[in-house]
């Protein structure tokens, strides 16, 4: 996801809702009418309950009234407990009403509080294999600014025709349906969704379509796919669509459908967005490997807000304009969307600590898109704007088991992380740098049912280069600080190049009368001979500042 540079208004919204209740003597967020949702985020430390839990599928059947904006039906949780335990705990929020919950088919004592649900037993659930099922119904909360602040959008394309997203990622699946909330954690058996609309409108959906059943004025969808997939991917959009369908073969030889859902008004717009995606395609598989998905998909659905990296279906939104680059057309959110199907959905992170990993790459990815298409200049150009554009507010790494709230507060973790990259392109060079990020993107080890942390980036990087870069990972993802190179003159045409807060050796670009050298600097520094002060990485693969003497 591409993060909104208006940070504030998150607060100034939270700020006036709080007022608001303050004056109306507030009332508790059990309370199904209390529509504040602008605490909510996802992640953090595991709940004790939950540790225990093993989730493996989800069964989601809603019907959604449109005219109403609401939802009902139920949600099964299939999962399997690692011990006995009186208490099964699942996430939900508090806007939705739940009627009836069956273990195993047997009815339930539950009680909902605080966003979520307590199942008990006063015999105890014993370990092994459960089948929840929860029925509930309620009115979603509406998205207030689409995807960073999630909900659904309830909206009409400019036929008149009703159009509805639902963004997720930053409160979590338990925006709509109960679940276990926390990225550690995904349905590993995949999930089937069953979601009746409207007869005259569609759903897109991730994974396959099974079937569409219509009956009167109501038609069901089924989708269901058999990858793990992350909370926030488990969702659906709606609109009147139309969809435009294609092929492509994979760098392996795989034949995998493409499936845009595109609004029937804007169904000239199709071939171009699929033969963008095509080419993109290709780029991504060439430096991350295959497709991930090619048991179901590639997959998208215009929606009416920036787009999200939902697995299989990732959505997009950019009115149909594109910018030129090396002679042809690009899309930058169409782009860093789907290489997030490499980077967030087949490697994902264990906690939203890491998310640089995801964000960042794939941020990564986009300048990488700009070598292929418009060379090293293009290249260059894209990094540059990354490195500019870091805060440092934060550390990009703050430690184990944040919140996204935590995480996506402090801004760098896309274009920091994406500097990074660059970074340590340079530190180990292009023959280790590129086959062990396509390691990364495609070894069994770091992905789909596996998840990565910063250490494991940091140590396949390390065995890649037979070098020791943890002081380089700990620098950059864990500090706020840049590299604070001095150079000073102590001699007749005499200077000394020494890193006042690195204390490891590390290759510098140098430029001395006219010359450059990649030269290691140990920590003591080193001496140069030179008519003039010489210049210190020039092309700028570091983050740094530099004190002339």
């Amino acid at each position: 996801m591409k993060k909104s540079p208006n940070y504030l208004l998150k607060s100034i919204l939270f700020i006036s809702l709080l007022l608001n209740a303050i004056a109306v003597k507030s009332q508790s967020r059990d309370d199904i009418n209390n529509r504040d949702i602008l605490y909510l985020t996802s992640g953090g430390k595991v709940n004790p309950l939950q540790a225990i839990m093993d989730i493996r599928h989800y069964t989601i059947e809603l019907e959604v009234d449109i005219a109403n904006q609401s939802i009902a039906g139920f949600t099964e949780v299939t999962l399997n407990l690692s011990q006995k335990t009186d208490t099964i705990l699942l996430d939900l929020i508090h806007l939705y009403k739940v009627t009836n919950i069956k273990v195993n088919g047997k009815n339930t004592v539950f009680k909902q509080s605080n966003d979520k649900i307590f199942i008990t037993s006063t015999e105890g659930f014993e370990s092994g294999h459960k089948v929840i099922k929860v029925e509930y119904n309620g009115i979603p909360p509406v998205a207030i600014r689409p995807p960073w602040d999630g909900g659904f959008t309830w909206k009409k394309d400019i036929a008149g025709n009703d159009w509805i997203s639902i963004n997720i990622q930053g409160e979590g699946g338990k925006m709509y349906f109960p679940c276990k909330d926390h990225p550690s954690d995904e349905p590993n058996e995949g999930v089937d969704m069953k979601i009746t609309i409207p007869s005259n409108l569609v759903v897109a959906g991730p994974g396959l379509l099974m079937k569409v059943t219509t009956k009167k004025n109501k038609s069901t969808y089924y989708w269901k796919t058999n990858y793990t997939i992350s909370n926030y991917c488990i969702l659906f959009n709606i609109g009147k669509y139309k969809v435009a369908k294609d092929t492509y073969t994979t760098i392996s030889g795989n034949t995998v459908p493409i499936e845009y859902y595109v609004l029937e008004v804007d169904t000239a717009q199709a071939k171009k967005v699929i033969e963008l995606k095509k080419r993109d395609t290709k780029i991504l598989e060439k430096y991350f490997g295959e497709y991930p998905w090619v048991k179901e998909k590639i997959g998208i659905a215009e929606v009416p807000n920036s787009g999200m990296e939902h697995q299989t279906m990732i959505t997009f939104d950019n009115k149909f304009k594109y910018r030129n680059v090396g002679g042809q057309e690009y899309s930058d959110n169409l782009f860093h969307e789907y290489a997030h199907e490499w980077w967030a959905n087949k490697v994902t992170n264990k906690d939203w600590a890491h998310m640089w990993i995801q964000e960042g790459i794939a941020t990564y990815a986009e300048a990488l898109a700009m070598l292929e298409l418009g060379g090293e200049l293009a290249y260059n150009t894209m990094i540059d704007g990354h490195r500019r554009g870091v805060k440092n507010r934060k550390a990009m790494v703050l430690g184990d088991e944040v919140t996204e709230e935590e995480v996506y507060s402090g801004g760098d973790i896309y274009g920091k992380g994406s500097f990074f990259m660059h970074s340590l392109r340079y530190l180990v060079g292009d023959e280790v740098f590129f086959p062990t990020l396509k390691k990364l993107a495609t070894d069994p080890k770091y992905t789909y049912d596996n998840f990565v942390t910063t250490q494991d980036v940091e140590n396949l990087f390390s065995t890649a280069s037979g070098k020791d870069l943890k002081p380089f990972f700990d620098f950059y993802l864990r500090t706020t600080s840049v590299i604070d190179v001095n150079v000073k003159e102590i001699g007749f045409q005499k200077y000394q190049i020494k890193l006042n807060n690195y204390f490891m050796p590390l290759p510098f670009d140098i430029i001395s009368d006219g010359k450059l050298e990649k030269i290691i600097i140990p920590a003591e520094g080193i001496v140069v001979k030179s008519n003039y002060a010489p210049q210190v990485d020039p092309k700028g693969f570091y983050l740094k500042k530099i004190t002339i003497e």
